[in-house]
């Protein structure tokens, strides 16, 4: 195996070409921008992970006066455009600026961020403080700005005033570049501050209306926020979004480049589990792995050739979004999300012009997210023969990595919420045997969740110990007791009960009663309940068979 230094958790173009890091060239990009350089205001939006912040340290790195980057780009797919790089290459006033870390719990912590991250801006061309070009009074303007003694208004209009000092001190227009502009406005529809960091980011890309000292301006996000709602009166605005099919290549690995990067690594038999569990985004015309996913699990098998695919994204994406979809619950949205993680389709609107304070004001809008922010795909045309109206999308969960992500969170959904509803009715019927009121009250609780794996056993014994753990039983699953595993085992150890289940999964509403039979008579034939005869009266060791099809069941006793 040929060792690749990969660059986890690195997206400086400059760190990784300097200091020799593994690096999947996506310099293209910089031509496909520049070629329209006509639009003055480029909006890039992609889920997260997918090489947004590298795509803009690249064109940083490339555009930047103060740079000499030359050596940099050698031997990579821009240096071959040459009236590009003449142009182009450390040309240009650069001011570039990440909004990631603008968050907080409450306004007052966002907006200091924001204050930070802006002073941090103007502290690359604290220059200007030393320039004949700039005047006292501007100077003040830009010292109170680095320092954080501005006012709002000024804060607001920071990037307006530097990008005016830049273009007065080079006699150049300026390139502005902004990466997670959304986030803002995300964390404050989540935290309740939402209209208050509205009227600061509205005042802050006021540095894009008419601005004659903008050359042009990319900036990249998770989602296309309606123009309407920050960039008001931003003419000469394109957004590439992932519905678009013009710069998809360049965000996330096609095909050859995965091949070429386990060919490089010397990684032999992983392309199909790679494949399996990493690919699937279709991006207008273009399919793509996610490039985070590819290069973490090539770490890992560096490390260890035997490696499993880990869900690395979980990690770094904000998964409230599933929660808040099952939380949203009504019977539309769980039988969607059923056939979703049974590996089928839905068919869809998707509203690609959104605003954070109405993302969850509709079922609509909740796909649209999911959609744009990667949990979700776009089926191709050809694999399906429904017919449907244009604005509407087949969608589908795109890998392996997605569908775990989903089952985790259904998962921990039940669990909560198992604790708040009321199985009291439950609980006495299983310590009084009375099946019939067991029958009833699992199968209401059966038609509150949300099922995958097509019924499957497991789901099943999932959610009989998910019903008793949530309430504080000691619950074993496949313990082994007598001459094999019984398949939940509940404690009620205070009381001196215990309640052993087998169950079995019928493929008809017909077989319900026979599978019950049959789980019983497994009871018996292995001896679940000899283990408890010393440690608990006879009468209160409970033998249940329970039948599951779909979401009704049977239950017997022994």
């Amino acid at each position: 195996m040929t060792f690749l230094n990969i660059p986890k958790g690195r997206s400086d173009f400059e760190t990784i070409r300097r200091d020799g890091f593994y690096y999947v060239d996506k310099t293209g990009l910089i031509g496909e921008i520049l070629k329209s350089s006509g639009t003055q205001v480029t909006l890039i939006t992609r889920p997260r992970r997918f090489g947004k912040t590298l795509g803009m340290s690249t064109l940083e790195c490339f555009l930047d006066i103060q740079k000499d980057s030359k050596v940099l780009f050698e031997g990579l797919e821009i240096s071959k455009q040459r009236d590009i790089c003449e142009e182009w290459m450390n040309q240009w006033p650069v001011m570039s600026l990440s909004l990631k870390a603008v968050e907080g719990n409450d306004f007052s912590t966002a907006y200091m961020q924001l204050v930070y991250e802006v002073g941090e801006l103007f502290k690359k061309h604290e220059y200007l403080m030393e320039s004949p070009v700039l005047n006292a009074e501007e100077k003040k303007k830009f010292g109170d700005i680095r320092y954080g003694r501005a006012g709002k208004i000024e804060v607001m209009r920071s990037l307006q005033i530097l990008s005016e000092f830049l273009s007065k001190y080079y006699n150049k227009s300026v390139i502005l570049l902004i990466d997670e502009y959304d986030v803002p406005m995300a964390r404050a529809t989540s935290n309740g501050y939402y209209k208050e960091m509205l009227e600061i980011m509205k005042g802050f890309m006021q540095a894009l209306k008419d601005n004659q000292c903008i050359k042009l301006a990319v900036i990249t996000g998770c989602l296309k926020i309606a123009k309407e709602s920050i960039f008001t009166g931003t003419n000469n605005f394109v957004s590439n979004t992932i519905t678009s099919s013009r710069l998809n290549e360049y965000y996330g690995f096609v095909q050859n480049e995965v091949d070429r990067i386990l060919e490089d690594a010397e990684i032999k038999g992983k392309g199909d589990i790679m494949k399996k569990w990493y690919d699937g985004y279709h991006f207008g015309d273009v399919d793509v792995y996610c490039p985070w996913d590819v290069m973490c699990y090539v770490d890992d098998l560096q490390k260890n050739p035997n490696a499993k695919p880990d869900e690395y994204w979980k990690d770094t994406s904000d998964n409230v979004i599933i929660r808040s979809f099952i939380d949203y619950a009504g019977a539309s949205i769980t039988k969607k999300l059923e056939t979703l993680m049974n590996g089928g389709y839905i068919i869809q609107r998707v509203d690609e012009n959104l605003t954070y304070d109405y993302l969850h004001s509709s079922e609509e809008n909740l796909w649209s997210l999911m959609y744009l922010t990667g949990y979700l795909t776009q089926v191709r045309d050809y694999k399906i023969d429904d017919d449907w109206q244009d604005n509407m999308v087949a969608l589908k969960i795109p890998n392996l990595e997605i569908k775990q992500i989903f089952e985790t969170e259904v998962s921990k959904w039940f669990e909560d919420s198992s604790k708040k509803w009321n199985r009291t009715e439950l609980f006495s019927s299983v310590w009084s045997e009375d099946c019939d009121k067991i029958t009833k009250e699992v199968s209401a609780l059966l038609r509150r969740t949300i099922s995958y794996h097509d019924y499957g056993e497991d789901f099943y014994h999932a959610f009989l110990s998910g019903i008793f753990a949530g309430a504080g039983y000691q619950v074993d699953s496949n313990k082994e007791h007598g001459e094999g595993r019984s398949d939940v085992v509940v404690c009620d150890t205070i009381n001196g009960h215990v309640a052993i289940f087998e169950a079995k999964r019928a493929r008809s509403v017909d077989e319900l009663e026979s599978e019950c039979e049959k789980a019983l008579r497994q009871i018996d034939e292995r001896m679940y309940a000899r283990d408890f005869e010393d440690e608990y009266d006879s009468d209160h060791i409970h033998c249940y068979g329970i039948a599951f099809y779909k979401k009704r069941c049977l239950v017997k006793k022994k």
